[in-house]
């Protein structure tokens, strides 16, 4: 009885881990390095008639002049399975530091539950953030127009964001891109929220996988601050990954510090000034 139930649980362990590397979060950019000045003022919001591809545009350029001035930042990462009902079946508490260009370190700081799944889902999974930081393994899912025809569909406040809300339509059936939707904040041109499904079925044995990813601004920078994973699995039911990001510091700034500044005061900060 043992046996049996150890080699259901590799084999739960498993097909997670199909189904929620199907739905990798796809990259917009925010986060990483690129060569331009930090943007020091937001453009204009555009009306609500403008284009997807412009939005995109828009929102790919300011990615790039906020990517330029990211140096640093260090997260406490809560990974957890659990079921609807909220049962934890296995939990993974680390502490991430990212330095620019491509450096991601990981350090586990508590972990819980089964370590089955643990190694064979949540280990595996930061794993392959190291792997893909560092370029070793690199899958195009970036949300740009050479992957994506976007298509406005209204305007919506969303906490304190007024967004664009943007359907992005995968151009090819590729299990590293989405069906889903983008809200934009309309001033900023900064992904706040992420929602869609695999644009192409990940498995006989999946019967549905869906993501939720948000975003905060902290500083200057809009990093993630949560993300889920639904994944139904057939003859096991709904199981859902979340991994909950508490940023701690950000360019050696801690982001208590951080929220409500301008870029100014946060260098100053920075550089002990």
């Amino acid at each position: 009885m043992h046996i049996l139930r150890a080699a259901k649980v590799r084999l739960l362990a498993v097909l997670l881990l199909v189904g929620i590397n199907g739905v990798s979060i796809p990259t917009v950019g925010q986060t990483s390095p690129g060569s331009e000045p930090l943007v020091s003022a937001p453009a204009p919001p555009l009306q609500p008639s403008a284009s997807g591809d412009r939005i995109f545009a828009d929102l790919v350029k300011h990615n790039e002049l906020r990517n330029a001035g990211l140096r640093e930042y260090s997260a406490v990462r809560t990974y957890a399975v659990t079921d609807p009902n909220g049962k934890v079946h296995a939990k993974e508490i680390v502490q991430m530091e990212y330095i620019a260009p491509d450096k991601k370190t990981f350090v586990t700081v508590a972990e819980e539950g089964s370590s089955v799944i643990r190694n064979l889902v949540l280990k595996r999974l930061i794993e392959s953030e190291m792997s893909t930081a560092t370029g070793k393994e690199h899958h195009d899912s970036s949300i740009t127009p050479a992957n994506y025809t976007f298509r406005v569909l209204n305007e919506e406040d969303l906490g304190k964001h007024h967004c664009f809300v943007v359907e992005a339509i995968p151009k090819r059936n590729d299990k590293y891109l989405f069906e889903g939707k983008i809200w934009i904040d309309n001033s900023e041109f900064a992904v706040v929220k992420i929602a869609g499904h695999p644009a192409k079925k990940l498995s006989f044995w999946i019967t549905r996988a869906d993501f939720v990813r948000q975003y905060e601004k902290i500083g200057d920078f809009w990093l993630p601050v949560r993300d889920e994973t639904f994944v139904e699995v057939k003859l096991y039911g709904k199981k859902i990954l979340s991994i909950e990001h508490h940023i701690n510091s950000v360019n050696g700034v801690p982001s208590t510090a951080l929220v409500g500044q301008n870029p100014h005061q946060a260098e100053s900060m920075a550089h002990g000034s």
